[in-house]
């Protein structure tokens, strides 16, 4: 069983867990997640580790409520166990140095973004970051970003942060005034689609991380199916990163919205049980 050692909000919807891993920090990379069970008989979800303190043994997930296991995820405190903890698991982001790389993130995207960010950094990279969110309240490690960006750049829908406007508004502002080598794209399904029109547009090399779509992450229950350049992929054993201009964005969001009936009702029934 795992520890939580640490737990704070970013808003009433989305919490960090810092949870003791020390074998999983130790093997970890920007791109990988993590399978976890939060009691004995509960359903497995993957994470994506947004950070690893191989000193202190740790790594950190960033959790929004969404479904019944991730609200019991959400209801932890510092000193309670989670049942099962497996990873690192799935493809790691292939890094090099390449010049100037836009890394966009929508939302909670900003978690799994933050270690590819760090890495590409550290090769030597110009790492222009673009964070958005619907308002101000929903942006989240703005501060772990800057650390690692040489510039960032925060949209908000409703102008309560940053500037005005949509994420594609700011990536056009960035490509408009300097060259851009690759991108890197992860956020909402609809935020990676019209992300990765505007690098197609521009002839961008982008990588779009799908893993909102996995579920049980072993490549077994196929619920992660996604069209690539005409090909089936498995997100969970193939991926979580695509080329985004070969990704079939459509099918992806008609595939997300097949569970959504089955999650509201397991959700209310467990929202009335407390």
């Amino acid at each position: 069983m795992n520890k939580v050692v640490s737990k704070d909000y970013f808003s009433e919807n989305v919490v960090r867990l810092e949870i003791e891993a020390p074998r999983i920090a130790k093997s970890r990379r920007a791109g990988h997640f993590v399978i976890l069970r939060v009691e004995e008989k509960g359903e497995r979800i993957p994470l994506t580790i947004s950070s690893a303190d191989t000193i202190k043994g740790t790594i950190t997930l960033v959790v929004q409520k969404v479904g019944v296991t991730s609200n019991k995820l959400c209801a932890l405190e510092p000193g309670d166990f989670i049942t099962d903890l497996v990873g690192p698991l799935g493809q790691a982001t292939e890094v090099k140095k390449t010049g100037t790389v836009l890394a966009c993130g929508g939302g909670v995207g900003v978690a799994p973004l933050l270690p590819i960010v760090e890495a590409n950094k550290n090769a030597g990279n110009k790492v222009i970051s673009v964070i958005a969110a619907r308002s101000k309240d929903l942006i989240i490690l703005e501060d772990q970003i800057r650390q690692f960006s040489d510039e960032v750049i925060v949209m908000t829908d409703d102008g309560s942060y940053g500037e005005k406007g949509l994420i594609t508004e700011g990536m056009e502002k960035v490509i408009a005034r300097e060259k851009v080598d690759e991108a890197v794209i992860i956020g909402p399904a609809i935020m990676m689609k019209f992300a990765s029109e505007v690098t197609r547009k521009h002839k961008i090399p982008s990588i779009a991380s799908l893993n909102t779509i996995m579920v049980d992450g072993t490549g077994m229950c196929g619920a992660c199916r996604v069209t690539v350049d005409g090909k089936t992929k498995f997100v969970c054993v193939d991926g979580p990163e695509f080329d985004a201009h070969k990704v079939d964005f459509d099918e992806m969001l008609m595939r997300l919205n097949g569970y959504k009936d089955f999650e509201k009702a397991a959700n209310e029934r467990y929202q009335k049980e407390q």
